[in-house]
């Protein structure tokens, strides 16, 4: 598995100025290549993705799963347990990979956790009401909401700043994709894993549903639905994604930048031309080797992922834009509204 594949861009010089010609470029071609890109970011604080970490860490340790769960909002707010979210079944794309996937197919339910914050302002009106809830505050963390928002307002600040980056190298407005983003439904989506039998030298031989050990798969074999899905570092290792090629890349994201992977969303306003990007989260070897470490030096043994998806407005219509209008793929994109292709895919994975 190649390690190296990613291109790291430096948006510096966007942010401060607005304009940098060579490294719009440079997004444009990642996501069109790779399906995702790490960004060095100047305003992306890594203490405030430690403290995010450590208050999911501490929620996911003595959640039971169940209070702060909204299955009636389709899960889109709260806390979602293991054993609910199932990914679609993707067997024919996953057996044409040069590099196969470890997940099973058809997929099976999910081992990870899950817990979905809102980020930034909801519309005043909107046709899908149960996709802009209010949030969901656990009781006993009073820096909850101050914690959530400062790292994910960070994370969908990027993810805005990378589509007009994206826009601009593909030869569009620089709003093009931006100006859709506007009080969208964004999601801090942290994903939590319990490692405590993974660092266990010989863990018990008696197997309990969705408890996570060599092997298991965490987050199977999927694309996402939303526009830009946004990764800070991890404390333990597990993710792999695939190019555009069919190669599998385990991310290495240095400290201060940040994972951005195209989702559904990118795909259909591009006709294509930005391919969903696939990834898994498996427990393997090396994820086992953290959890001893962790459990050696006495830290919390959840994998917490610091994942935020950056969506389109539910209302906004989801079509192929600018020159991608006039693709010939451009006819098995036909216009849907953004709310109607999220509540299509929550179906489908077994969260509505």
């Amino acid at each position: 598995m190649a390690e190296a594949l990613i291109p790291v861009i430096d948006v510096g010089t966007f942010v401060k100025s607005g304009d940098d010609a060579e490294a719009c470029e440079a997004v444009a071609r990642a996501l069109h290549d790779c399906g995702c890109l790490v960004v060095k970011d100047p305003r992306v604080d890594a203490s405030k993705n430690e403290e995010f970490l450590d208050l999911m860490e501490a929620y996911f340790e003595q959640s039971d799963g169940v209070e702060d769960a909204r299955p009636d909002l389709h899960y889109q707010v709260g806390v979602t347990p293991s054993g609910v979210e199932k990914a679609r079944p993707r067997c024919d794309e996953a057996s044409q990979l040069t590099d196969k996937p470890r997940s099973e197919c058809p997929p099976q339910p999910d081992a990870k956790w899950r817990f979905f914050w809102r980020i930034g302002e909801r519309p005043s009106q909107s046709k899908f009401e149960e996709l802009n809830a209010p949030a969901v505050i656990p009781e006993g963390f009073d820096e909850w909401e101050t914690t959530m928002n400062a790292w994910g307002s960070s994370l969908v600040e990027t993810a805005t700043t990378v589509a007009e980056m994206a826009a601009l190298g593909f030869g569009l407005e620089r709003g093009a994709f931006s100006s859709k983003m506007n009080k969208a439904p964004h999601l801090l989506a942290p994903t939590g894993s319990d490692l405590r039998l993974l660092a266990e030298d010989e863990p018990p031989l008696k197997r309990k549903a969705h408890e996570v050990r060599l092997g298991t798969v965490l987050a199977g074999f999927h694309t996402d639905l939303n526009f830009l899905s946004v990764h800070g570092k991890s404390r333990f290792p597990g993710l792999t994604v695939w190019t555009r090629s069919g190669r599998a890349v385990a991310p290495v994201i240095p400290e201060g930048c940040l994972l951005l992977q195209a989702g559904q969303q990118f795909h259909h306003l591009t006709a294509g031309h930005v391919l969903a990007g696939f990834h898994e989260v498996v427990a393997s070897e090396k994820t086992a080797v953290a959890a001893r470490k962790a459990k050696a030096s006495g830290r919390s043994l959840w994998r917490v992922s610091s994942t935020c998806f950056a969506h389109i407005a539910s209302d906004e219509v989801l079509e192929p834009l600018g020159r991608f209008a006039t693709s010939d793929a451009a006819a098995d994109f036909p216009p849907t509204l953004a709310g109607d292709q999220v509540k299509a895919e929550l179906i489908a994975i077994s969260l509505a």
